[in-house]
């Protein structure tokens, strides 16, 4: 389980802070006798978009996650809904040609839309703001990165900006920018009642959602999936979707193996008091910088500073942990310094070495989608719907990506090391450059 440090809890008791709220669907036995048509093991964003979308279809879905709904990355997350992927329009383009690389300027210029229009659509008790994304500059390479980001974007009609040095200080409050770009396609979301309301419609448009369910083996056959927990539990399925991203264990030989599961440290102040509220992020955009180790903020319904960013590859121990957080926030705003730190929190992050989303089907009813990049809000939500799509119609074309062979990472037990010790040689670079 992942832990959560704050003021009001000690480490490792259940904290109060991080209750579902009371929208969320209550947990429900597992479906028994006849097979289902659809098994989804995992209960984030992916997980529940893709049962949302296939229940809609007429598939019979059973979710089964092996924590609590929202525990994992989905309700952990920095709450930014930014549309895009790692790379621009002319990258994808060039990489993979003008047919599929279209397909994929397109999702990825949709997938803050697909967040939104759920939202709004179905009525969710979700607290958001829709005023942007502000990616700030720390240097003049980031600057010149933006000007060409901008240029491919415009070009397309989004609704995007350069700032100036004096726009991108009023726009955050925050020292030490030279400019930035601001996306108004981007939002902000609270994550945790997103995640929680997405099974609360998922649920009533009939799928079951069973919590504490581990699943420890897969077999098949007559071309049925037998899918077995650790409690004891079997069900048979028509086909399975593995939606357990960095949470991604040995389930399905070598998919663990394609990713790097790197830890997102967060932490939120005290609601800020009214005087430094109105100077910082005043238009309530979501921000994240150029470093190397970036780091990324926002403001809380409830008035905290939320910044998170990431943290060290083993298990948090102690508040110490997050101290690297503190600093710089307050590199950032000096004048938060009596402003207390009230919870600290961490969740996994899915890297692949493309720096891409991966569609897996090693075989006939077996798929697997792993690989947020830190996007995961609107990327997941947007490719759920493509996957229910694609169950339905059998239509390849529904997949935004290309379905890949699952390919692990060589020498990936010396992985995380090596990312490791990248991380400490990059925060020296930056702040080298600051």
């Amino acid at each position: 389980m992942t832990r959560i440090f704050t003021t009001n809890c000690t480490p490792g008791d259940p904290c109060p802070h991080r209750q579902k709220p009371q929208s969320a669907a209550a947990p429900q036995a597992l479906v028994g006798g006849k097979p289902v048509d659809v098994v989804i093991i995992g209960g984030g964003i992916m997980g529940l978009s893709t049962a949302l979308h296939a229940a809609r279809f007429g598939f019979a879905v059973q979710v089964l996650e092996a924590g609590e709904i929202g525990q994992g990355a989905s309700g952990l997350n920095g709450g930014q809904v930014i549309p895009g992927l790692k790379y621009d329009p002319e990258w994808l383009l060039e990489h993979f040609g003008p047919e599929r690389g279209e397909i994929l300027v397109n999702f990825a210029a949709s997938t803050a839309d697909a967040v939104f229009e759920l939202i709004r659509d179905e009525k969710l008790a979700v607290p958001f703001v829709r005023n942007g994304w502000i990616q700030a500059a720390h240097t003049e390479t980031a600057l010149k990165a933006a000007v060409n980001r901008d240029r491919q974007w415009r070009n397309r009609g989004a609704d995007v900006r350069l700032l100036s040095q004096t726009e991108i200080a009023a726009l955050t409050g925050a020292q030490g920018y030279l400019g930035g770009w601001l996306d108004r396609r981007a939002g902000v979301i609270d994550p945790l009642a997103y995640t929680s309301e997405l099974a609360r419609i998922a649920s009533a448009a009939g799928v079951k959602i069973a919590e504490h369910q581990k699943v420890v083996r897969l077999d098949k056959n007559a071309g049925l999936w037998r899918i077995s927990t650790e409690g004891g539990a079997e069900l048979q399925a028509k086909t399975v979707i593995l939606a357990t991203n960095a949470y991604t264990g040995d389930l399905l030989p070598g998919l663990a193996e394609t990713i790097v599961p790197l830890r997102s440290f967060q932490i939120a102040t005290a609601p800020l008091p009214a005087d430094l509220a109105a100077g910082i992020l005043p238009e309530g955009q979501a921000v994240s910088d150029s470093r190397r180790i970036l780091v990324y903020y926002r403001k809380s319904a409830d008035g905290r500073l939320v910044l998170g960013g990431r943290g060290r590859m083993a298990q948090p121990t102690s508040e110490g942990d997050w101290a690297h957080l503190e600093r710089a926030l307050l590199r950032l705003y000096p004048g938060l310094s009596g402003v207390g730190i009230e919870k600290r929190w961490f969740g996994r992050v899915a890297m692949t070495p493309d720096h891409l989303p991966h569609i897996h089907e090693p075989e006939q009813g077996l798929m697997a989608v792993v690989g947020c990049q830190g996007r995961g809000v609107g990327l997941m939500t947007a490719l759920g719907e493509r996957i229910a799509g694609y169950l339905a119609s059998g239509d390849a074309r529904q997949l935004p990506f290309p379905v890949s062979p699952i390919r692990p990472i060589p020498f990936h037990v010396f992985r995380q090391v090596g990312v490791a010790a990248t991380i400490a040689w990059y925060r020296t670079l930056d702040a080298l450059e600051r």
